[in-house]
């Protein structure tokens, strides 16, 4: 198996292997924002938690991680998905985080250990983001930690609302990664304010 559950852990967040352990906090925390009701993301709705940590756990292209706040509490979910082990190729993908803890250094952090853990342990050759087309917060976010464009799939899925994402993807390559390390680090030590 490639990659490997494994535990990372920063200042703001640490990511543990998902389990049914995390349910309440994370049913709690896609109510929080209603988060689940933006029909432009795929986010399940608190009764809908369940069901959605046995599928990320399933699949066998899936290493889903539950991201925990500095008191150990189930803020969100992020996933290594779509993973090809024979090329060592990854995306992060299918992340949320509960609307009190957006916008800090949570995911510049959740990122950086990500991205560190793919480049510098698996020897990933590319680490692939995903969005629709539409969700601009998400893509500047993307944009943001140094991914590039590499194109727009058209008609690429079909949405629960029945209407059809665009999805942009991006991806950074390991010649990238240093410089992308570098500007991560810093957002994480500049004060904010």
């Amino acid at each position: 198996m490639w990659p490997v559950p494994v535990t990372l852990t920063g200042q703001h967040a640490t990511l543990a292997p998902l389990t049914q352990d995390h349910c309440a906090d994370l049913q709690e925390a896609t109510a929080d924002g209603d988060l689940h009701r933006l029909w432009y993301t795929m986010i399940p709705p608190p009764d809908g938690i369940t069901g959605e940590i046995d599928r990320r756990n399933a699949l066998p292209d899936m290493l889903p991680f539950a991201i925990l706040d500095r008191g150990g509490k189930a803020v969100g979910m992020t996933t290594y998905m779509n993973i090809d082990a024979g090329q060592r190729r990854v995306e992060i993908g299918s992340t949320w985080y509960r609307k009190s803890v957006q916008r800090g250094p949570m995911n510049t952090e959740v990122k950086l250990m990500m991205l560190t853990h793919a480049f510098e342990a698996l020897d990933c050759i590319a680490v692939e983001f995903r969005t629709h087309f539409i969700n601009l917060q998400s893509r500047r976010a993307i944009e943001r930690l140094g991914a590039k464009l590499d194109g727009i799939l058209r008609n690429h899925m079909v949405m629960a609302n029945g209407t059809m994402r665009d999805t942009a993807v991006y991806s950074i390559l390991p010649h990238e990664w240093p410089a992308v390390k570098a500007n991560l680090t810093f957002q994480l030590e500049r004060p904010r304010g």
